[in-house]
C-alpha cells in the first residue's frame, strides 16, 4: 500500500531550484518510500547512497566539486539516506548546492540533532527542510475514506500510525514490539556522551506513563538517580530522534501562571503503548482520555507542519490548578481548546484565563468533531 503523503507536492515543487532538500523524521516513518515516490518518474536518473554503508563513506571521503560531478554522472537526483552518518556531509552538500545546480540532492536523516548540526552552517540559505511524521489522519482519509478512518480511531489510539503497522494490522502488536526494541533505540544509543542507555529506556517508560501530565524533572531525576541536567539532556535527545515532543506552558509572566512547566507527548501512540506493554482495547482503558489528547495534538501538529502554518502550541495552567489542554497562537491570535474523549462531558474556558487574556476563540474537541478540527486546521490563519 502506497499512501500519498501530504508533503509530496510541496517537496516536488522544490525540485531543481538550486537548493538541497532535507527530509527529517524517525526511522520507519516512510522517508525512503516518499523519496522513491518523488523520483519514480526519474528512477533511472536517481543515484542512491545509504549513509549506513561503509563503502559510501569511502566514496564520499575527501571529495571535491569535480569528484562529486563524476560520482553523479548522468544522474539528475542524488539521494543520501541517513546522511548524518557521513563525515563532512555539510561540506559535500554545499559543493552540490553551489556547483551542481542541475542536480537535485535530497538528504534524509532520523536524527535531527546530528543532521542539523552537520548541515545548518554549510547550508545556510541553500536548503529546504521538511519533517515527515508517521501517517496522518488526513492522509489515511484520502487513502480510504473519512468514515473508515473515524471507525479506525480506536485502532489508531492503540497501535498508532507507523506505515508498517497500518498496512499489517493483524501483526500490529508484534511489529510494534520489534520497532520499539530495535529501530527506535538505534539512534538514541549512537548519541555521543550517552553513558547510561539503560537509564534512557527507564526514562522513556516513565514518560510513557505520564502523557498529558506535567513532568517534573526533579522527580524524574530522583526516581532514576540522575541529576536534572542529565534528565533535560536525555529528553532533548529523545525529542531530536522524534520519539517525543514537549508542549511548553503559555504565560506572560503573571505571578499566578506556571512558566517553566512542560507536558510531554509521544509522536506515535503505538510506540508509547509498546513501551508500557499495554495494547488493551480503548474501551476498557483508564488512559483513554490521555491517548485521545495525545492523538489530537499529534494530528494538529502534523497539519501545522504540512500546511506550513507554523503556529505555536502550548498548554496553560495556573497555581490554582485551572488549566487549558491546548493553546494555538499565531499573529497575536490565541485559540484555546479542551480535548475530551467523552463526548457528553461539557467544558468551558476558565475565568482564570479570561481574566488575564480576555475572551478568546474556544473549542471543545471530542469524538464527534475531532475530524472537522483536524481537516480545517490552518484555514483560520
Amino acid at each position: 500500500m502506497s499512501v500519498v503523503r501530504q508533503i509530496q507536492g510541496a517537496i516536488r515543487n522544490d525540485f531543481f531550484k538550486g537548493k538541497v532538500i532535507v527530509l527529517l523524521g524517525a526511522r520507519q516513518v516512510g522517508k525512503s518510500t516518499l523519496i522513491k515516490m518523488l523520483s519514480e518518474n526519474e528512477e533511472s536518473k536517481t543515484l542512491w547512497f545509504d549513509g549506513e554503508n561503509a563503502d559510501v563513506h569511502q566514496i564520499l571521503k575527501n571529495t571535491n566539486n569535480e569528484r562529486l560531478k563524476q560520482i553523479a554522472g548522468n544522474h539528475k537526483i542524488v539521494v543520501i539516506d541517513e546522511a548524518q552518518k557521513i563525515d563532512q556531509i555539510g561540506s559535500i552538500m554545499k559543493l552540490y548546492a553551489d556547483y551542481s545546480k542541475d542536480i537535485q540532492v535530497i538528504a534524509s536523516g532520523s536524527s535531527a540533532f546530528e543532521l542539523r548540526n552537520s548541515l545548518n552552517e554549510p547550508l545556510t540559505g541553500r536548503k529546504f527542510e521538511y519533517k515527515l511524521f508517521p501517517l496522518s489522519f488526513i492522509e489515511m482519509v484520502s487513502h480510504t475514506s473519512l468514515l473508515e478512518e473515524i471507525r479506525n480511531l480506536p485502532q489508531r489510539l492503540t497501535y498508532g500510525y507507523y506505515p508498517e503497522i497500518v498496512t499489517h494490522p493483524q501483526d500490529a502488536e508484534r511489529l510494534l514490539r520489534f520497532l520499539s526494541d530495535s529501530y527506535l533505540y538505534k539512534d538514541i544509543f549512537l548519541f555521543k556522551g550517552l553513558k547510561k542507555p539503560e537509564k534512557m529506556l527507564e526514562l522513556l517508560k516513565l514518560l510513557a506513563w505520564q502523557i498529558g501530565s506535567e513532568v517534573n524533572y526533579n522527580e524524574l531525576g530522583k526516581t532514576l538517580k540522575l541529576d536534572n541536567q542529565t534528565i533535560e539532556s536525555y529528553i532533548e535527545m529523545l525529542e531530536q530522534v522524534f520519539v517525543i515532543y514537549k508542549l511548553p506552558a503559555y504565560h506572560t509572566n503573571q505571578r499566578s501562571e506556571l512558566k517553566k512547566s512542560k507536558k510531554i507527548y509521544f509522536n506515535d501512540l503505538g510506540i508509547r503503548n509498546a513501551l508500557i506493554n499495554d495494547f488493551r482495547p480503548i474501551e476498557i482503558r483508564n488512559d483513554a482520555g490521555a491517548l485521545f489528547e495525545n492523538f489530537v495534538i499529534n494530528e494538529l501538529r502534523k497539519q501545522n507542519e504540512y500546511k506550513q502554518v507554523y503556529a505555536n502550541f502550548y498548554f496553560w495552567r495556573n497555581t490554582e490548578q485551572r488549566e487549558i489542554d491546548l493553546i494555538i497562537q499565531k499573529n497575536n491570535v490565541i485559540r484555546t481548546f479542551e480535548i475530551k474523549w467523552n463526548s457528553t462531558k461539557k467544558a468551558k474556558l476558565t475565568k482564570s484565563f479570561t481574566n488575564i487574556y480576555g475572551e478568546t476563540i474556544f473549542h471543545v474537541i471530542n469524538q464527534d468533531n475531532f475530524f472537522e478540527v483536524i481537516e480545517n486546521f490552518g484555514e483560520e490563519y
